[in-house]
C-alpha cells in the first residue's frame, strides 16, 4: 500500500467510526428507525445523482429489483436497525467493538453456505478467540438476566451476522459497477425502512432541531455517501485484502470520538476484549502470522 492508500485507509476509518458518533448525537431527538430511514435514504439519492452524474447506466427490472431488496435487507436495513437501538443502550465505543465481529461471521457463514472459504487451524484460533473477546466484552451478566444494557449488546451482535451473510451474497453483485451497486442497495434498504418508520416513529410529529438535523447530514453525506466512494477508490487501488484492515481502525476511532466529543469511559473488560477479538481477526487475516514466519 502507497502512502496515500494508508492516509485514505485512515480517513474511511475515521468516518466510519464516526457514523457511530452521529448515531449517538442523532438518538437524542430521533428514534431509531427515523434516523436509519434518513441515514440510507439521503445517501441513496445523492450515490444515485453521483452515478447518473459519471454516466452510469441504472438499469432495472423485477428481476434487478428483488435481488437488490434482499442485498438493501441484510447489507443496510437490518444491521444499520440493530446498530443504532443497540446504541440507545450501551455506549457507540462499545458498538462499535462488537461491530468487529463481522469478519469473524463472515468466516462461519461461508463455511455453513459451502462457500469456497476453508476452515485452516489458524482461521479455528482466530474464531474461537473472536468469540472469548466478546465475551470478555459482554460481561457473565449476559447469563443471568437479559437487561436492557445486554439486549443492546446482542443486537449490535445481530448486525455482525447480516453483514457476514451481506459479504457473501453481495459477491453475486460483481459483474455490476460498485457505484450502481451501493445507491441501488440504499436505495432498497429506503424501500423497507420507509413504512416501518412511518408506522413506528410517525416522523412528521418530530421536531429533531438543528442537532438532530446535523446528525442526518453528517450520517448520509459523510459516513455513507463519501465513505461508499472512498470505499470504492481504496478497493481499486490497495485490494480488498489490504481493504479489511479497516476493521481494526473503525473502533479506535469511534471510541476517541465517543471519549472526546460524548464523554463516553469504556471499562477495562471492553478493552481487554477488543484485544482478544483483535488478536483473532489479526490470526484470520494472516498478514502478521506471515510477516513473523518470514522474518
Amino acid at each position: 500500500m502507497s502512502a496515500r492508500d494508508w492516509l485514505l485507509l485512515v480517513i474511511l476509518s475515521t468516518v466510519w467510526g464516526g457514523s457511530f458518533f452521529f448515531f449517538e448525537v442523532a438518538l437524542q431527538t430521533l428514534p431509531p428507525f427515523t434516523v436509519v430511514l434518513g441515514r440510507v435514504g439521503l445517501g441513496a439519492i445523492i450515490l444515485l445523482a453521483v452515478a447518473r452524474a459519471r454516466g452510469e447506466r441504472l438499469p432495472f427490472s423485477a428481476a434487478i429489483a428483488r435481488r437488490y431488496l434482499l442485498l438493501g435487507g441484510i447489507s443496510n436495513a437490518l444491521p444499520f436497525s440493530f446498530i443504532v437501538w443497540g446504541q440507545t443502550q450501551i455506549p457507540s465505543g462499545l458498538a462499535s467493538i462488537i461491530n468487529a465481529m463481522t469478519p469473524i461471521w463472515a468466516v462461519l457463514v461461508g463455511l455453513m453456505i459451502g462457500s469456497d472459504e476453508r476452515l485452516t487451524p489458524a482461521k479455528a484460533v482466530g474464531v474461537v478467540l473472536g468469540f472469548c473477546g466478546v465475551a470478555v466484552l459482554m460481561g457473565p451478566d449476559l447469563l443471568q438476566e437479559l437487561d436492557p444494557y445486554s439486549l443492546g449488546q446482542l443486537s449490535v451482535l445481530g448486525a455482525t451476522i447480516c453483514y457476514g451473510f451481506a459479504v457473501h451474497y453481495g459477491r453475486r453483485f460483481g459483474d455490476t459497477p460498485a457505484l450502481v451497486n451501493a445507491a441501488y442497495m440504499l436505495t432498497a434498504a429506503t424501500v423497507w425502512l420507509t413504512p416501518v418508520a412511518l408506522l413506528v416513529d410517525q416522523p412528521w410529529t418530530l421536531d429533531p432541531g438543528l442537532t438532530g438535523w446535523g446528525a442526518l447530514l453528517g450520517l448520509s453525506i459523510i459516513c455513507t455517501a463519501f465513505a461508499y466512494l472512498l470505499y470504492f477508490r481504496i478497493l481499486a487501488s490497495a485490494g480488498a485484502t489490504n481493504m479489511s484492515l479497516v476493521t481494526f481502525l473503525v473502533p479506535v476511532s469511534a471510541i476517541t470520538l465517543g471519549a472526546v466529543l460524548l464523554g463516553e469511559r469504556l471499562g477495562p473488560t471492553a478493552f481487554a476484549g477488543m484485544a482478544i477479538l483483535f488478536a483473532g481477526l489479526a490470526i484470520i487475516d494472516g498478514r502478521a502470522l506471515r510477516l513473523i514466519r518470514g522474518r
